[in-house]
């Protein structure tokens, strides 16, 4: 298979490292911070509803979710949020841009294997600013052969990507925790979609697997990739 398969692209938060545990954590924070205006299933719903919304303004990311954090507070509260409480939340994702990176299992030594015999790419949503902050303290930088930070994650995305990496898309595998994002649109294109859940995801990138697809498969652990290619 590696003379067949020349690229293997990889997703980053909360498939090479953890990311959504830290939006469940401020979350909970900003539950407890308006619990004295409404309940926290229904500002859970207000603030998913405005991430939606907001995500064609703000795009995907720590900054775009404190700005919706803030956004529903106002609106949950109708305009009576306290500047003590804006304050915490803005704290909160300062915090969040400034939590160390803690690689998922099998990551270091799985990536540095394909390294080897494979063309590596890193494509991931997210600020710029941000995403190139976590890949610097991974570790991991010097192993990729090259870094996308894309707004969305769209078959036409992948095609325009590929092609610019050079490689052809029946020739590429993307591996990633999203259906949504690392999955469906590269499969759509021509590519390998390779799915390795994580223990939480955003309710925004829930979708139905292609189950029975020749190009799809799912793994439990990034530490089975390399057998997975190896058998294609």
């Amino acid at each position: 298979m590696p003379d067949k398969l020349a690229t293997i692209a990889f997703d980053a938060d909360d498939t090479l490292w953890e990311n959504e545990e830290f939006f469940r954590i401020t979350q909970d924070r900003f539950a407890e911070l308006l619990a004295d205006f409404t309940e926290a299933d229904h500002l859970a719903e207000r603030l998913l509803a405005a991430e939606r919304r907001n995500l064609g303004h703000y795009g995907f990311g720590i900054k775009g979710f404190v700005l919706s954090m803030i956004e529903t507070a106002i609106e949950v509260t109708e305009e009576r949020v306290p500047a003590a409480v804006i304050s915490e939340l803005i704290a909160a994702g300062q915090e969040m841009l400034h939590h160390p990176i803690h690689l998922l299992d099998g990551v270091e030594e799985t990536v540095g294997a394909l390294a080897e015999t494979h063309k590596i790419l890193l494509v991931t949503k997210g600020d710029l600013l941000d995403q190139e902050r976590k890949l610097a303290q991974s570790g991991l930088g010097e192993l990729f052969d090259g870094v996308e930070v894309v707004s969305a994650k769209t078959p036409e995305v992948y095609r325009t990507l590929f092609a610019r990496h050079g490689v052809a898309p029946e020739r590429a595998m993307m591996v990633g925790n999203s259906v949504k994002s690392d999955v469906l649109p590269p499969i759509e294109v021509g590519a390998w979609g390779v799915h390795v859940p994580h223990n939480i995801t955003w309710a925004i990138e829930h979708a139905e697997a292609p189950e029975g697809h020749p190009r799809y498969r799912s793994l439990a652990s990034l530490r089975d990739l390399p057998e997975l290619i190896g058998s294609l």
